[in-house]
């Protein structure tokens, strides 16, 4: 038989997390754990860090219309350090943007054009589909189109696929081809890892930052992201005045 002292005795606990006097006894004596740290302040201090630095970067990525726009409410000395940036920004992007539009290709000058043009940055390729059936080819050609004009400074290049390679399968239209220093980095058959046919801009800024032929941070793509978020913001709001709307006239039609 064990001697008293070493019999274990049942304790009653209701809560071993709970902030009461008799759970601080049992702690004391070690019949139940020390309570963890609570992890409110730490959750609290992320926070806050990340209010910080969003209100740091609340001008990232914005032009300077709409930098001149906020005149009235920042610091004129901290705008204008924003406006020498984006000055300085758009005056790089000036001097490269030599392209501007998509370069029509044929299959003799495709070693020129791209291959070899890829030594002095990437080379953006679109093999289109030769029916006119093919939707995903007509909205990246749109979508081509548009980033060439807003990337003049990237080279953007299309043509039929079957007259770049023969025989190859129609089902694999469209697809995107990037050249970087003479080598294919990146292919995308069919839009079928982006949206499909809801493939957008925000799709192809991606693929552009995927390849390191634009940073992260680029100008065009926070605004683009921007734009979106506020959009998106915008469509929730009226969505909640609808849905608050439509319960009132719920509420009046039961009175009535």
């Amino acid at each position: 038989m064990a001697a008293p002292g070493d019999q274990r005795i049942a304790v009653p606990i209701d809560d071993p997390n709970a902030d009461t006097e008799w759970n601080d006894i049992l702690r004391k004596h070690g019949v139940i754990p020390e309570k963890p740290p609570s992890p409110t302040p730490m959750i609290q201090e992320a926070i806050e860090e990340a209010r910080r630095l969003a209100h740091e970067n609340r001008l990232e990525g914005k032009d300077l219309d709409e930098l001149d726009e906020l005149e009235d409410e920042e610091d004129e000395e901290f705008l204008e350090i924003y406006r020498q940036q984006r000055m300085k920004e758009l005056s790089a992007l000036q001097k490269k943007s030599i392209h501007g539009s998509v370069y029509p290709l044929s299959k003799p000058e495709y070693s020129r054009e791209v291959t070899d043009a890829s030594q002095n940055g990437p080379v953006f390729v679109l093999l289109t589909s030769s029916l006119g059936t093919n939707v995903e080819s007509r909205v990246l050609s749109e979508l081509w189109r548009q980033a060439a004009m807003e990337y003049g400074d990237i080279k953007f290049c299309e043509m039929r696929a079957s007259q770049a390679i023969e025989n190859y399968p129609e089902r694999n239209c469209p697809t995107i081809l990037v050249y970087n220093k003479g080598d294919i980095v990146k292919q995308v058959v069919t839009l079928m890892t982006m949206h499909g046919v809801k493939t957008n801009m925000l799709d192809i800024d991606n693929l552009l930052v995927d390849v390191g032929a634009i940073p992260d941070n680029d100008m065009r793509v926070a605004k683009r992201r921007r734009e979106v978020e506020e959009a998106e913001e915008e469509k929730l709001f009226s969505k909640n005045i609808r849905s608050t709307s439509d319960r009132k006239e719920e509420d009046d039609d039961d009175w009535d």
